[in-house]
């Protein structure tokens, strides 16, 4: 695959130092190892190597979706990818499906769900403050799923609009408020997640949940700690990404 005029490339200098750059005529990129010229990358394949002018070597590679999230403009806390894989495996969300978020924030979340449900599926995400729907769907555009997104600006405890849906994925702080109406929207065996930064908030959610017909209720939370893995000194990082949030998954019945 060949880089292209108003392709996002991501520039690798080591594990630490990386930029999501899009690539057009006559830009060069400062760096504190050189000036990286986007002429000697557009026109290559991904996974070139370009030397700076300082003679460093830098790698040209095509950015994935977490790329693209972990480098977003943000107008609000994302959801951090670790908790987003385990909400795409239990809620089975995959090509086809059609999907209801809440809230939208900056799009990270609607930027991975838009990237699994295609070319056939849809996210309808709901969001009560325009600045951050505004900021959402340019985000949405710079990775290319916008067509597989609904931005609705509104708050989702007004009323869920669609029918059918495969999952409802919440993102608010009070997700108890939508159990309700998330039950009414979902098919049978649809799937519910909730994703919550205090157990407090967990609890009043599968409360509700129990009260609402859903069963197969889970609380889960995720952490990730790298390794360095050298010969001979091979060890754990000494920090880590630890609790981000509960989140909270559960099945309608009929």
């Amino acid at each position: 695959m060949i880089v292209k005029v108003g392709d996002y490339v991501l520039l690798i200098y080591d594990n630490r130092r990386r930029w999501l750059l899009k690539a057009e005529e006559g830009k060069k990129h400062h760096t504190h190892r050189g000036v990286v010229d986007f002429e000697d990358i557009i026109g290559k394949p991904y996974g070139t190597t370009v030397l700076s002018n300082l003679n460093h070597k830098f790698y040209v590679v095509k950015p994935t979706p977490m790329d693209l999230i972990l480098k977003m403009q943000r107008a609000t806390q994302i959801i951090y990818p670790k908790d987003i894989g385990l909400i795409l495996l239990n809620t089975g969300i995959g090509p086809g499906s059609r999907v209801v978020e809440a809230g939208t924030g900056s799009g990270a979340l609607t930027t991975i769900l838009a990237n699994y449900v295609k070319p056939s599926g849809r996210v309808y995400s709901y969001e009560s403050r325009e600045e951050f729907s505004k900021i959402a769907r340019k985000n949405l555009e710079k990775a290319e799923v916008i067509d597989y997104v609904e931005l609705k600006n509104k708050d989702i405890l007004e009323g869920i609009e669609e029918e059918n849906i495969d999952a409802v994925v919440l993102d608010m702080a009070t997700p108890w408020l939508a159990v309700k109406l998330a039950h009414n929207a979902l098919v049978g065996g649809g799937h519910f997640c909730s994703y919550t930064p205090t157990i407090e908030q967990a609890q009043k959610t599968v409360k509700e949940l129990k009260n609402e017909n859903f069963i197969d209720i889970r609380t889960q939370e995720c952490m990730v700690r790298d390794i360095i893995v050298e010969e001979g000194k091979t060890r754990p990082e000494t920090r880590m990404i630890a609790h981000t949030a509960y989140i909270t998954f559960a099945r309608k019945i009929v």
